[in-house]
């Protein structure tokens, strides 16, 4: 049997915790997704004003991270195993990031997710990133393959 998924609460209580440092909002959950967004600040932004290409990776990451939660609960060891960005189009340096992930594979030893941000309230994607997460040893007893 599946792994319930945890509530939005309950993320949201888990990330302030466990990552206080961590600026990165719960902004919605959905069926094998998650949408998050990342308040910009003077530490976001690179030379002539647009957003740094790690703030844009982190939030991504964070995206994926905050979409396993949804789907298989708080797997806080869960693990970035891999990451690849696309950078299409220079963000603006002003606006908030957003990032929307689809979960594209969960298995019982590996979660596959595809990321799309944008720069809040425009409709071209700034940066696109695929993304796997390893999942701790033991849990896959709980869990049964649920890609297609």
């Amino acid at each position: 049997m599946k792994k319930q998924g945890a509530t939005e609460h309950e993320i949201t209580h888990f990330m302030e915790s466990a990552f206080p440092q961590n600026p990165v909002t719960l902004v919605s959950l959905s069926a094998r997704g998650a949408r998050v967004r990342l308040a910009v600040d003077e530490r976001s932004l690179r030379p002539g004003g647009t957003i740094s290409g790690p703030t844009m990776m982190a939030v991504a990451d964070a995206a994926i991270y905050t979409a396993i939660f949804g789907e298989l609960g708080l797997v806080a060891l869960a693990v970035t195993t891999q990451m690849s960005i696309n950078f299409l189009r220079r963000p603006d340096g002003g606006l908030a990031l957003v990032a929307d992930c689809s979960l594209l594979k969960v298995g019982q030893k590996l979660v596959v997710g595809e990321v799309t941000v944008y720069s809040e309230g425009q409709e071209e994607p700034v940066a696109h990133a695929v993304g796997t997460y390893a999942l701790p040893p033991g849990l896959s007893s709980e869990l049964r393959d649920s890609s297609p």
